[in-house]
């Protein structure tokens, strides 16, 4: 990619000299709304799979989500996914009556993978040039078309399962289109050009250290949801993993924003880090944890509130799945109120430039204690085991993370009052 003029000296300059709190709202608010909307996708298929498939199409798509975030190299993925198909799905946790569902869903997201890559890789390099509001709307056309047809192909169609799945693919098709679009014709500061296509191991090395937190949580929640479907498959059979992904889908649907807020609130932490403004960094920690931790105690009180409501949504025809289903959500989420200060937290290191701090706490959650947890405690509770995984590594990790924190805010308060001493 290449530069083309535009204002870099005045967005820099507003990160550090704005008023913290105007900048953490002008930052957040369109990357909340996009990871809003990527949840979306998910959520608006398993609902209207649930309604138009049923319970066990619920379950295919949840069995074959792992395969979907494991898309660094989407062409050589969807082969070897293809071709191995059936017993990736069977090692996930599919059952006999499961199975064909989830083949059929996954044979065609399999060949969109690269639709998905596209679209919201390069979403973020239009985020990161200063157009947040650009990449909200890269966001809503996939999710708002994905919305459309998802219903169109499923119930006028009658093309069952594999509606949802053409559906999501098209929808990401377009996305591709309009970001590919924006960095050849469009206003951007960045553009793509042919010439500039050739990698340098300097700069793919500093990519791969500064990604690897994040890219190592995508291939925890693989690594979890294959591990945790398995779990749910042999110990509460296909309703529990169907109740499940509905828990997992409204889970995220509360925690989405909380990854808006750090997308918001990462750049003005490093900015001001490396300008040396320590006050102008705690403050937009504090102001991030604050926001975060609000909107995690809303989700809390309304699946305390709505449990069952909530996953009547996905298939108000079937009590058993809306039995397990209510009763996993007020479980799995017993902590929720202390979720948002780990995540930010945790975002905190990556954004002053510390990955192994920022990889270990991100992992902490999702791998450290979450895996081991759902791979033990079922042996011992069963079903319930499963549940109570959740909430044992949410305290676990926070209790780690506010650790770390303490430490490296007293670190930061010396380097603040060392820099008021001697101001040269």
């Amino acid at each position: 990619m290449e530069f083309e003029g535009g204002n870099n000296l005045d967005k820099s300059k507003q990160l550090g000299e704005e008023k913290v709190l105007n900048l953490l709202v002008k930052f957040s608010i369109p990357a909340i709304i996009g990871m809003l909307v990527n949840a979306l996708y998910n959520i608006v298929d398993r609902i209207f799979i649930g309604n138009g498939v049923g319970s066990n199409g619920i379950a295919g798509a949840a069995i074959g989500f792992p395969l979907v975030l494991l898309v660094v190299l989407p062409a050589i993925i969807a082969f070897f996914g293809l071709m191995f198909l059936d017993p990736l799905l069977r090692s996930f946790g599919a059952s006999e009556a499961v199975l064909p569902y989830a083949r059929e869903y996954m044979r065609i997201i399999l060949f969109g993978a690269i639709f998905q890559s596209v679209g919201m890789g390069m979403n973020n390099f239009i985020r990161s040039e200063g157009n947040p509001k650009i990449a909200m709307v890269t966001m809503l056309i996939g999710a708002i078309l994905n919305t459309i047809l998802d219903p169109l192909f499923i119930f006028v169609f009658n093309w069952g399962i594999a509606g949802a799945a053409y559906a999501t693919i098209l929808s990401q098709a377009v996305s591709a289109a309009w970001v590919l679009y924006h960095f050849l014709y469009g206003k951007g500061i960045l553009k793509l050009q042919v010439k500039n296509f050739k990698l340098k191991i300097a700069v793919i090395g500093k990519i791969v250290a500064i990604g690897a937190a994040p890219f190592l949580m995508q291939f925890a929640a693989s690594i979890l949801n294959a591990i945790m479907n398995r779990s749910l498959s042999v110990y509460g059979g296909d309703v529990a993993v169907s109740g499940m992904s509905a828990v997992m889908s409204i889970t995220m649907l509360f925690l989405m924003p909380i990854f808006g807020i750090n997308q918001g609130v990462q750049p003005i932490i490093g900015y001001n880090y490396g300008a040396h403004k320590y006050d102008r960094v705690k403050e937009a920690l504090k102001l991030g944890i604050f926001a975060a931790t609000t909107l995690v105690i809303f989700g809390f009180i309304v699946t305390r509130l709505f449990s069952t409501q909530l996953i009547s949504i996905f298939n108000a025809k079937d009590p058993e799945l809306i039995a397990f289903g209510a009763h996993a959500l007020r479980v799995f989420l017993i902590f929720m109120p202390i979720i948002g200060f780990q995540i930010v937290s945790s975002n905190y290191f990556q954004a002053v430039g510390k990955p192994l701090q920022a990889g270990l706490l991100s992992l902490s959650r999702q791998v450290l204690i979450l895996i081991p947890a759902m791979l033990i405690l079922p042996g011992y509770f069963g079903l319930e085991g499963v549940l109570y995984a959740g909430p044992l590594s949410d305290i676990v990790s926070s209790v780690i993370t506010g650790l770390f924190l303490f430490y490296e805010l007293r670190h930061l308060d010396d380097k603040h009052q060392s820099m008021q001493a001697n101001p040269n």
